[in-house]
């Protein structure tokens, strides 16, 4: 449905060919659909419940980590995309994180962004996937989908 959509008047541009700050703005949206996604799948709580668990995983402090757990296992391309996110210049920032936390998150949703121009949507599940694996020194992303009483 979105490809019909895109199609209908779209230019045939290469992703490569869009801003950095572009791609950022396109994986924003694709990266909290994937954490609805995945909020809606493992929850039957409220929709207020609902955003409060999404935005645990959906702001710049916990993108700025998942760049971090990524970066080693994206090509060289693909690490060109992130790294070019991250030293974009943007005129606004994050008032509840830090400069450094909010470059690293806009490059990981230039990737998300770069992937889903590409219309790779596998390589942006293995991403994603990775992203919310747990790390040894932290509870699991997914754990702020855990239903409690």
């Amino acid at each position: 449905m979105i490809k019909q959509l895109l199609d209908a008047d779209a230019k045939q541009i290469s992703p490569k060919e869009y801003s950095p700050l572009v791609l950022a703005y396109m994986g924003d949206a694709v990266f909290e659909l994937c954490v609805r996604t995945m909020a809606i799948g493992t929850s039957t709580a409220g929709v207020n419940a609902l955003n409060k668990k999404v935005r645990a995983l959906v702001n710049a402090t916990a993108q700025a980590a998942m760049f971090d757990k990524i970066k080693d296992m994206l090509s060289e391309e693909e690490r060109s995309v992130l790294m070019r996110g991250r030293n974009a210049k943007s005129h606004s920032a994050s008032k509840s994180a830090s400069l450094l936390d909010y470059r690293h998150a806009t490059g990981l949703e230039a990737l998300f962004g770069y992937l889903f121009l590409k219309e790779d949507h596998e390589r942006i599940a293995q991403i994603f996937n990775q992203c919310i694996a747990p790390c040894e020194e932290t509870e699991p992303a997914t754990a702020v989908f855990v239903e409690t009483e």
